[in-house]
Formats: C-alpha cells, structure tokens, sequence
C-alpha cells in the first residue's frame, strides 16, 4: 500500500476507533437511569461508627461503610447459599501454590480510587502495590490493627519486619518483606510460613485487605480515617460522628453489572429483578445513628427508612408474631426475612483482672458459677422474645467445623451447680449481708459494663436477677459503646457483653479471639492464655477442612467451657424489612460485608408527598 494510503488508512482508524469509544461511553453513560441520583435509600445503624480506616476497625457498623468506599480483592457472591468467593477486583480467584504457601492475586487493571486533593489532580489507578502497602498496615505498631494476629507470623518476615518497627519506634513501609510483594504493576504475591487452609478469606475482608491509597495516609495523616478515599461504589458526602452518615455514588467507579449465582428461590427473584443492570442502581445512602431501640422501630413503621436491617426483639410479637408478617405490615406492602445469624453473643471475662482473672481452681471454680447461674434461657425469652437459641459452642451453626451433635456444658443453667461450686472454693457470706466474699474474706463485686440503652438495661437486670440468686454481687457500670471499646482494647473492662458476627464462613473465625498472641485489641478480648489451647490452635490452622480439623475444633471448645474466660449466650435470628420500593436486598452473611450497590429503589412505587 502506498504510503499516502496507509496515512489515510489509519486517520480513517484512528477515526472509526474514536468514534466507537464514544459511542461505547456514550452507552455506558446510558446504562445507569436518568433518575439514578435521586434514587435514596434510608436506614439506622444500632450502634455509632468509630473511624473509616479499614485496617483500624474492628467494629460492624464502620466495616459497612467500608465495605461500600473501599474494596478488598475479594468478595462474597451476593445471592450464593452456601456462601461463595468470586473476584472484586481481580482477574480471576487466586492461584495457589500447590504446597498452599504461596497466593498469586492479578489486578483487573482500569480500576481507580475516587478523585482527592491527595492524587493532585491525577487520575490514580488501583494496582497491585496498593494491596501490598495495605496489608503492610496491619503490621505498623502505630494503627494497633485489630486483625494483626490474622497476619503476624503466617506471612512470610512479617514478624521481623513488625519487631523492627517496634524497635525502631516506626514501620519501614519500603523495606521489603518476603512474604509480601508486587511483582509488577498488577500482579502481588503473598507467601505463608506455613500452609494456612483458612487464609484466602482474609482477601474478602475488608478491615484486613480492602486496598488504601499510600498518597492519602500521607496526606491526611492521623485523621486518614475522617476521609477515606476508595475504589469502591461509594464516597462519604458528609458525616456527622455518632448521628448521620451520607454516601453519594462514586462517578468513576469502574463498569459492572449485577450478576450472580442464583441457588435458592429468593435469589432467583432477585436476579429476575436486577439482572445486568449498571452498579450501583441507588445514588445516595443515608444513615442515621439510633442506638434506642423504639425510636429506631418507630422510624421504620413512620416511612422515615426504607430498611430496618433488624428488626429489634423488643418488637418480635408487634412485627412478626409467631415468626409471620404482622397482618397491618403486610397490607402496606413491607417485606420480611428471617435468617439464622452466623454469630453470637457472649459475655468476656478479663482473665487478667485480679478479683475474676488467673488459672487456679478458686478463680475458675468463680468463673464456672456464673457461666452456670447465668439465665440465657430468660434473656432469650424476655429479651430476645425467642428470636435466638442457646449457644453450644463458641462459633455459630452453619460454618465450618460446627457439629450439631456435638453438646457441651456451655448451654447449661444450674445455680444449685453454682451455689455448690462457690461453697466448695470457700465463696462464702461471712457477714449476713446476702452476697458472697472472696476466699481469703475480702469484698467481692463483679462489674458488668453495658450502655444506657433500654435493651442492654434489660440485660443488665437479668445479669442481676442471675447473680443474686447465687449470692454474687454485680454493680453495672454504664459507658458510651465506642468508650467501651476503647476501654476494652485497653484491657480495663471486668466483663462485657457482646455479639460478634463471622468473618469468614468457618469457627477459627471466633476460635482465633482466643488464642494468647492475639490477646488485647487483636481480638482476643478476654485475654485468655493457655498453652494446651494455642497448641490445639495452631494444628487447626494448618489441617485443611476435615473431620480431623472439627475434632481440633471440639477439643479447643471444651477447654474454653472448662476454663471459662467467656460465657457463650445465643445464636441470634435476624429479622429484616423492607418496603415495596427496595429491591433486591438479601441480607449478607459475613461481617459488615457491603450490600448497597446491589439494590435498587423503585420510584414508582415511592408513597406520594
């Protein structure tokens, strides 16, 4: 061809392709409703948020919020029962080592964090260095990152790399770590120390690996987590701490669509309802801040939210008596779901407290006691109005390694037990005043902390009722939850109570909260410490699913019922409703695991104002 031909012949390309590629965004732009930014979606959290910082969070209602700016490389099909990996922003699932040591994760390239002063007007690409520096952040003394024990000595150096820093008084964040590192622009690599059958769920959670700029952390400082800046569906437009939270749609989230795998009916008719359609579908997300649980009820029932992500037990018999829609909320159109929650509550005890705490038999002999004299099964009926069972173990049913024909002690209420245990170790009443003193004659008072509201005030009486009637004295010391929390990283609380929901579809996600390296704000709460456990802990990690592992899992379970440093409660049911204008929302299973972008709101179907 001449060479005359070949430059009209590639204007006329270059043309056609530019054409194309406008007509492709043109398209693309096309894919989302015209009325996309007025489309609202309204609902409470029960508890305040506390930062959005990914790798400083430990908290459900901050990891949602997250979830919704921020991505991990992984995350959860939306509608799969049982539970299923797929790729968020990667290529593919990760490739395994056939020795399960070594996880290769390839970037999806075209993926960039939301405009910020902090990218000086560059558009900034998401690529595998920002997974990399992320992960590193769990291991910087300065962040004290709760899930640091999900990653100190399973990645290859990371435990030099975090005595360095501890030393240094600083983290090196460009020296490099063996077991962690970008091979090129898209691709990472981590390496374990050892084979660890649980480790890829670490990918699809986002307080461990949901990717953080390094140009932001920089420019923000300590005050990073007052704005984040993410690759995720969503951007916080405006925050009010503890009160209102708004998040607008991220105008450059990247091109996707609603797809997934459909396995039971409810999937099915929200596929039928939002297949193919352009992510996120809803414009604006409101939250408000209603920790009381009426006036947190009364919003739902008065059209001021679309949603009550759920429905508190207080209100079971008003809302869904005998487990059915109340006939009055089915005729206005709401919706209900039930699902039998992957969590539980418990109650801690400090093992480290010097009236509660230690290993000998007095103090486990007190510990077992009011484990035993404890009234769950009250809680669950005046509290809860049976919208929960009686916790077994201490991980839910329906992960792996649960047995429902494994039965402990843990469920067992038997204060003539208790009474005997107590007489036996010397816990006595020496003065007639109606409550017991310590062994060696010295006052004994348990202090259980809870916050103001009317349902933990609930849980305080039956606490008190339970410990009465064995002769302990309890005083309730009353805090703010975030107050709470901080005390209880500290190691300042006596007992507390709380629930904690999976992070990943397995026990080890609440059998690590004991294992003694991850004592303190790492999660292990209690601060329990016994040998025989974290060897039991550390052969579980490295048997792959298996009834060898379950068994690993009983074993660990009966230690935990025999030493007491925790009482396990109940297994929560969640119960959800939603208006006729939400569409396609299903609760998610794991931890704060995001679900906005999935849903859409119908505005034809909005109540007329």
């Amino acid at each position: 061809m001449p060479e005359a031909d070949l430059q009209t012949f590639a204007h006329n390309h270059r043309s056609v392709i530019a054409a194309l590629a406008l007509a492709a965004a043109a398209a693309h732009a096309a894919d989302f409703p015209a009325d996309r930014d007025r489309k609202v979606l309204r609902y409470a959290f029960e508890r305040a948020e506390t930062t959005f910082d990914p790798q400083k969070t430990s908290d459900l209602y901050s990891n949602f919020i997250e979830s919704a700016i921020f991505d991990a490389p992984l995350d959860y099909d939306y509608l799969a029962r049982p539970l299923k990996l797929v790729p968020a922003t990667l290529m593919s699932l990760p490739e395994i080592s056939a020795d399960g040591l070594t996880y290769t994760l390839r970037v999806r390239p075209g993926v960039y964090f939301a405009d910020d002063p902090a990218f000086k007007g560059k558009r900034r690409e998401l690529v595998a260095q920002d997974y990399v520096y992320s992960l590193k952040r769990l291991m910087d003394p300065a962040l004290s990152a709760p899930l640091l024990g999900e990653i100190e000595g399973v990645i290859a150096g990371s435990e030099r790399a975090i005595e360095r820093a501890r030393k240094a008084g600083r983290f090196d964040y460009d020296a490099p770590i063996e077991g962690l590192k970008a091979l090129d622009r898209y691709t990472w690599q981590v390496k374990l120390t050892a084979p660890f059958y649980n480790f890829i769920y670490i990918f699809a959670d986002c307080r461990a690996s949901c990717a953080v700029a390094r140009e932001v952390v920089e420019h923000y400082g300590d005050d990073v987590g007052s704005h984040p800046v993410g690759t995720g569906p969503y951007k916080l437009a405006f925050w009010k701490r503890a009160s209102r939270i708004v998040l607008e749609a991220n105008p450059g989230y990247r091109e996707e669509y609603f797809n997934a795998e459909a396995t039971d009916d409810i999937g099915r008719e929200i596929l039928a309802q939002q297949k193919d359609k352009r992510l996120p579908m809803i414009g604006r997300v409101e939250i408000a801040i209603i920790e009381e649980e009426q006036p947190r009820w009364l919003s739902f029932l008065n059209g001021e939210m679309d949603l009550i992500f759920r429905v508190p037990e207080e209100f079971a018999n008003q809302g869904m008596p005998n487990n059915r829609l109340a006939p009055n909320l089915a005729r206005r159109g709401i919706r209900m779901q039930q699902v039998a929650a992957l969590d539980l509550t418990y109650a801690y005890f400090n093992m480290e407290d010097p009236q509660l705490g230690g290993y000998t038999p007095e103090r486990v002999a007190l510990r077992r006691a009011i484990t035993l004299a404890y009234n769950v099964r009250d809680e669950i009926a005046i509290v809860r109005k049976n919208q929960a069972i009686v916790a077994q173990t201490p991980y839910s049913p329906g992960v792996a390694g649960y047995d429902p024909n494994f039965h402990t002690a843990a469920g067992e209420y038997s204060p003539t037990k208790a009474k005997a245990l107590l007489d036996m170790f010397g816990y006595i009443d020496r003065d007639g005043d109606g409550y017991r003193e310590n062994p060696d004659g010295s006052p004994l008072t348990l202090v259980f902390n809870s916050t103001p509201t009317a349902r933990d005030m609930q849980m305080d009486e039956n606490w008190k009722r339970s410990m009465d009637e064995i002769g302990l004295r309890l005083a309730v010391r009353k805090g703010r939850w975030q107050d709470l929390l901080k005390e209880s990283n500290a190691g300042q609380l006596m007992i507390w109570q709380l629930g904690g929901s999976a992070a990943a579809p397995d026990a080890d996600s609440w059998l690590q909260t004991y294992y003694s390296a991850n004592s303190g704000y790492k999660g292990n709460r209690s601060r329990f410490k016994l040998d025989a456990y974290d060897k039991l802990y550390e052969k579980a990690r490295v048997t792959p699913d298996s009834p060898e592992r379950t068994r690993l899992y009983q074993e660990m379970t009966r230690l935990l019922v025999a030493y007491a440093p925790s009482k396990f409660q109940t297994h929560r049911i969640l119960t959800d409703m939603w208006y006729p204008w939400v569409i396609g929302y299903r609760r998610p299973s794991m931890l704060g695991n995001h679900f906005w972008k999935y849903m859409d709101i119908d505005p034809a179907r909005l109540p007329v104002k």
